[in-house]
């Protein structure tokens, strides 16, 4: 069964499509930071923070876009001190900020009167349905990500690498280290509409650790996870349309597919496969 290519035409087809690439792009880019600076965790608690601000701009009656963009750029200035301590890993502390985001985001849906259908929506997602607003939020966020990345590349490079080192020879280590925890929190606002709350993480996560898998370049695993995370978005939309399922689902089910086949092929794997030598 094929896609009838007709089905381009029609307004909504081509919002998910541009809407795929847009969140494609910024994900995976903020996925390769979280993936190589080792903040995994830092980075589920921004995408829940993101999901509790959004409900709770439906509950109050305004933009959820607003709320998820206050609650993930507040939450990464919190964590930011508590991550800010060398070994980047206070687990604690975060798992507290995580838990209070959780707690808010499931209170803010209990409390709305009736039907809860927008906050259903930005639970799942759904890419088919997103509107002109959020596609313009979302592409402006990911030109300014891209933009931000080529210039401040060798800076960003350098903290990723070794970031006291970078401090040491005097480049604004903890600015760039601040500024990539915003860039995770603006990113996971922006494709919330279309990913959802629950899914919007993996997102983030699995092209990234994908390209992970196949390189140690730098530039070139930004490049293959740009690759994935647009290729996950663009199938996971076929899947949706094609099948009638979730979007956000098919997106994320995608991108694990495409991980795991990274990580069975990995040349690394290889390389640790042959340094532990011959099984005896």
């Amino acid at each position: 069964m094929g896609m009838d290519l007709s089905v381009f035409q029609y307004q909504f087809m081509q919002n998910a499509v541009l809407a795929g690439l847009c969140g494609g792009v910024t994900c995976s880019i903020v996925g390769v930071f979280v993936v190589t600076m080792h903040l995994s965790f830092i980075g589920i608690c921004i995408a829940h923070a993101a999901f509790a601000g959004a409900l709770l701009g439906v509950w109050l009656g305004f933009n959820p876009l607003i709320g998820a963009l206050i609650f993930s750029l507040a939450s990464a200035g919190i964590i930011g001190p508590m991550a800010d301590r060398g070994e980047l890993n206070p687990d604690t502390s975060i798992g507290i900020v995580f838990s209070l985001m959780l707690g808010l985001a499931f209170l803010f849906m209990g409390l709305m009167p009736g039907a809860r259908t927008e906050a259903l929506s930005l639970f799942w997602g759904s890419i088919l349905t997103v509107n002109g607003g959020n596609l313009i939020f979302l592409a402006t966020v990911m030109v300014v990500i891209v933009a931000l990345l080529v210039i401040f590349y060798k800076e960003i490079q350098a903290v990723i690498c070794h970031r006291q080192v970078a401090l040491a020879v005097g480049i604004p280590a903890t600015l760039v280290f601040y500024g990539l925890l915003f860039s995770t929190g603006v990113s996971v606002a922006a494709s919330l509409p279309t990913i959802g709350g629950l899914l919007i993480y993996s997102l983030i996560l699995n092209p990234a650790a994908a390209a992970y898998q196949l390189t140690y370049n730098l530039k070139r695993m930004i490049l293959i996870a740009v690759a994935f995370g647009v290729a996950s978005c663009w199938v996971g939309v076929a899947a949706s349309y094609l099948l009638d399922l979730p979007s956000g689902a098919s997106i994320v089910i995608t991108s694990s597919v495409i991980f795991g086949l990274a990580a069975a092929f990995s040349p690394k794997r290889k390389v640790k496969k042959w340094q532990r030598g011959p099984a005896s």
